[in-house]
């Protein structure tokens, strides 16, 4: 198999000759202001790394451009949010990088590009304290903020995928904390606008990744985003649900994991010997059929990019 066999494979759940291995690193906010410098980076990566397949990632692009949330304070201001529209730089500059790494790739892996969900965007540009109170002043008013947001990502998406080149999305799933949200909540508040960008990447591709994302030790209330369309689940491991068969079970397909992704934690810290000998042993739990080495979330600057390498090195002697 090659790689992009391999992994399209793995992500239909089917066997493979050695478990595909992806894992990631945020590019240098000193890379951003350059186009030409953050796709080297991202190529460099992968040509150091030998990953399976790649995650793009969207820096620079995280917080939601709308001028209504600067210096906001009243929830009922979310009413008066409109789309961007498709020509806006914040959709457009994305897509212009993204394609310039695609073709840099030259079609020899899978490459699935960072989307975020609605509710992220937004909290990215304003912070936690201010969504929660935004979202508990107004429910409503914040339902309608996310709904225009999530018009405006599917268009982001669209151009991605089928302009860019891209084969799928890396959707980045997040704000689903225990202590955050109870579950009836966060169903009625953000689940609709998930669902709406998750169901329309899935017409356009299959190879669409879902990212449960978590940090610290706060886990997810996972059962909020069990019914979502889910073709692949990137899952924190070492936070969420440690052993990956139960993992498969709980999420009926196939599973991304296996590391953690925290500084100095066992990947940092692990000689090469050490690494291969948990690799096989991930392998062993995990099997060749729907199971994709990687880890809980994007890995520190600190780590050397070589130790990546040791672990697609280790999966393609099992």
């Amino acid at each position: 198999m090659n790689k992009r066999e391999r992994v399209i494979a793995a992500f239909k759940g089917e066997e493979v000759d050695h478990v595909p291995v992806c894992m990631w690193k945020h590019v240098p906010e000193e890379l951003w202001a350059n186009d030409d410098d953050f796709i080297a980076c991202q190529l460099n990566s992968y040509k150091v790394t030998d990953v399976d397949f790649m995650k793009l990632s969207g820096d620079k692009y995280f917080g939601w451009p709308d001028p209504v949330l600067e210096g906001i304070e009243n929830a009922d201001d979310l009413f008066k949010f409109k789309s961007i529209g498709a020509d806006h730089p914040w959709i457009r500059g994305q897509i212009e990088r993204t394609k310039k790494i695609i073709k840099g790739l030259n079609g020899e892996c899978v490459a699935l590009y960072l989307i975020f969900a609605p509710l992220s965007y937004l909290r990215l540009q304003i912070g936690y304290p201010k969504m929660m109170e935004l979202i508990r002043q107004n429910p409503e008013a914040m339902k309608h903020a996310l709904s225009v947001i999530a018009e405006d990502v599917k268009v982001l998406v669209k151009g991605i995928i089928e302009e860019a080149g891209a084969d799928g999305i890396f959707f980045s799933l997040q704000n689903a904390e225990v202590d955050r949200f109870t579950e009836e909540e966060y169903r009625e508040w953000v689940t609709p606008s998930e669902k709406s960008v998750l169901e329309y990447a899935n017409t356009l591709s299959e190879l669409n990744a879902t990212h449960l994302c978590a940090w610290e030790e706060t886990p997810n209330r996972l059962s909020v985003w069990k019914d979502y369309p889910m073709n692949v689940v990137s899952w924190a491991r070492y936070i969420d649900i440690k052993d990956i068969q139960e993992a498969k079970d709980y999420f009926g397909c196939t599973v991304w994991g296996g590391f953690d992704n925290r500084s100095n934690t066992f990947l940092y810290t692990a000689t090469k010997e050490e690494i291969e000998a948990e690799v096989a042993n991930l392998v062993a739990q995990g099997g060749k059929k729907g199971y994709i080495i990687g880890s809980d979330c994007s890995i520190h600057d600190e780590l050397p990019e070589e130790k990546i390498r040791w672990v697609v090195e280790a999966a393609r002697k099992i």
